[in-house]
């Protein structure tokens, strides 16, 4: 008997001892809400899309700091990789930041190429990713993923408006140009596609591989052929080159240049005169006149000494999306599928214009014509209205 009670006092007093202890450690969900959000910014610092690279940052970075540096009241730590522009390197760059950094979230990135290898890890890992600018069709059409958002353009979506454009004006013969690679290609796609449906007659193309800026024999070409207006895409430096080497051809007094917007944007310091009156498509505008962009312009300005450009708006808008997603769950980001589901009905209140989000998560958004007026990219009207990229291929 006696042993008895003195084996129940010893457990009693083992199971309060226990008990004690664990009421004296703070439970998980508690160490979640206080440690950081891990952020991985994949994306160009160097080379041919560097300038891109860091607006983007800039941008993203500029949503937090209005938000008095945290998002849904946690902060946030950053995981930086320069991805080079460089597709080989992709999958080891983003494996770097999934699996040794342990990143919550996936920012990232310009080029498209290096973009398929992103997606590929973020699908494999479950991820979250926020693509704040490449236009690969397939992140959010074949390769679509509940946890894959964009918050950019598909690159058929720019392009596409700029070919109604040029049918209406009675141009039928056009030449395209653009890099050989996944973005020049499926963005040439969308404008052929725009082009023929509003009535366009024929369209020839030319090609040269990326990141090559050697302009001179495709002018020639370009001059022989004599097409009613040349359409392009380039980006970043190359862009710039190419304004200047086009100008200088004196070909621009013979033969109209359009493109879809990056041709002039984030390069109109670069090029002097030599872009004045060109015309582009693209999602966002100088002179949009509204409240919303004259403070996100103010704001960018102070903060970076810099005008901002089409690419700080999505990065901006990437951090716009990713506190909607946070601010649902407090800052849980345990609790992704209630981050995806207010992912995918967010409003985003953005300096281009309000967007919501693809059923692919994608851009749902206004396409804007623009014409080069001195250091600006000025708005002369809405090409396309809520343009809804088609999603080819997304069985999401």
């Amino acid at each position: 008997m006696n042993l008895d009670l003195n084996s129940s006092r010893r457990q009693f007093l083992v199971g309060a001892g226990l008990l004690t202890a664990s009421a004296l450690l703070p439970n998980p969900p508690a160490l979640a809400q206080t440690s950081t959000i891990r952020i991985g910014l994949m994306l160009p610092y160097t080379g041919t899309y560097a300038q891109l690279g860091t607006a983007i940052t800039n941008g993203f970075k500029l949503a937090v700091a209005e938000r008095g540096g945290k998002l849904a009241g946690r902060e946030l730590e950053y995981f930086s990789v320069d991805d080079e522009s460089e597709p080989a390197k992709a999958p080891e760059n983003a494996n770097r930041l999934v699996q040794r950094d342990k990143v919550d979230v996936l920012v990232g990135t310009v080029h498209s190429g290096v973009q398929m290898g992103m997606v590929k890890v973020a699908k494999e890992s479950n991820t979250l990713m926020i693509i704040p600018n490449a236009g690969l069709d397939a992140a959010t059409g074949a390769l679509c993923a509940p946890n894959i958002f964009r918050t950019s353009f598909s690159n058929w979506q720019p392009s596409y408006p700029m070919g109604k454009v040029l049918a209406d004006r009675g141009m039928n013969n056009i030449l395209t140009l653009a890099w050989k690679y996944g973005a020049g290609q499926e963005a040439v796609a969308g404008f052929n596609e725009g082009f023929i449906k509003a009535g366009g007659k024929s369209v020839r193309g030319l090609w040269i591989p990326f990141p090559n800026v050697e302009f001179q024999a495709l002018l020639t070409e370009i001059a022989s052929i004599k097409p009613d207006a040349v359409f392009v895409f380039f980006a970043g430096a190359g862009a710039a080159k190419f304004i200047k080497d086009y100008n200088a051809a004196g070909l621009r007094r013979q033969i109209p240049l359009f493109g879809s917007g990056f041709l002039t944007d984030g390069v109109l310091d670069a090029v002097d005169k030599a872009a004045e009156g060109l015309e582009t498509t693209l999602h966002y505008a100088d002179g949009l006149n509204t409240k919303r962009d004259r403070e996100f312009r103010a704001a960018y300005s102070k903060a970076y000494k810099s005008e901002p450009d089409v690419y700080a708006v999505q990065g901006y808008d990437a951090g716009l999306l990713l506190n909607i997603g946070l601010d649902a769950v407090k800052g849980d980001v345990t609790k992704k599928k209630e981050m995806i589901a207010a992912m995918e009905k967010a409003k985003i209140d953005s300096p281009r214009g309000p967007w919501t989000m693809s059923k692919a998560h994608n851009p749902i958004q206004d396409i804007y014509l623009r014409r080069v007026v001195g250091r600006e990219n000025k708005m002369v009207s809405v090409a396309h209205k809520a343009l809804a990229d088609p999603a080819r291929g997304c069985k999401m």
